[in-house]
């Protein structure tokens, strides 16, 4: 399960309109690499793929493949809106430690 915050879901309705993609969803993975062993990936897709498991909450959706999905299970993403450091946030309870740049981690 990830949890998505309104901040993060407004956000996401925002850049997918902005792309043109309203009723689609941000991909959420992980990938091998960073300086922290893991790394977090995003990417805006029209629909699930069919192994997706998908996620909703405030009117947003994320899709997430099953191998990411083991590391990212009780995430929670969120949005920081602060003047210095705008992005999403990955309060991801699997993650043993994370980098600076906070969005390389280890689990």
């Amino acid at each position: 399960m990830i949890e998505i915050s309104e901040n993060a879901a407004q956000q996401i309705q925002k850049m997918l309109a902005k792309n043109g993609l309203e009723g689609g969803g941000l991909r959420v993975g992980v990938k091998a690499g960073g300086c922290s062993g893991f790394s977090y990936v995003f990417a805006w897709e029209p629909e699930p793929r069919p192994d997706d498991e998908v996620f909703s909450g405030h009117g947003a959706r994320v899709f997430v493949d099953a191998r990411s999905l083991r590391v990212l299970t009780g995430t929670v993403l969120d949005y920081d809106t602060s003047l210095i450091s705008r992005g999403f946030i990955f309060n991801n309870p699997n993650a043993k430690s994370t980098c600076g740049c906070g969005v390389s981690f280890s689990v």
